[in-house]
């Protein structure tokens, strides 16, 4: 069962994104903020990383950044978690390290997409290396 490690700070989109990726046979980890992300994710194995991109303190693109320039964690793929879902935000996140976006609210199919495309890119991208 992939690992998916959920790094958000607002306990009810924790909650609602915890019990999606549970209910499809995941299992998730979570940490409210980038600091305890980056360690959850350096020191555990983790398949996935869902990151909201408006956190206290180190925020989500900058987090993405720091987990794509170490190389113990270079090659998770993360998704964007995100509640400005405005034009060019895609883009941004795509050039900032994420593989996929998901728009807040969360929708819950919307959601098992991006993350089930993201573990088939994470587990090609594993095997190319």
């Amino acid at each position: 069962m992939p690992r998916i490690l959920i790094i958000e700070d607002t306990p009810a989109n924790l909650q609602l994104t915890m019990a999606i990726l549970e209910g499809a046979g995941h299992v998730p980890l979570s940490a409210p903020n980038a600091e305890h992300g980056l360690r959850i994710a350096s020191t555990e194995p983790v398949d996935l990383i869902l990151m909201d991109i408006r956190l206290p303190g180190i925020d989500g693109l900058t987090a993405t950044r720091l987990l794509k320039e170490d190389p113990r964690t270079a090659r998770i793929p993360i998704i964007a978690l995100t509640a400005s879902a405005m034009k060019g935000d895609e883009q941004r996140m795509r050039e900032g390290g994420c593989v996929g976006y998901v728009a807040k609210p969360i929708r819950y199919r919307e959601l098992l997409d991006a993350v089930d495309e993201a573990l088939v890119q994470g587990k090609t991208a594993t095997r190319q290396n």
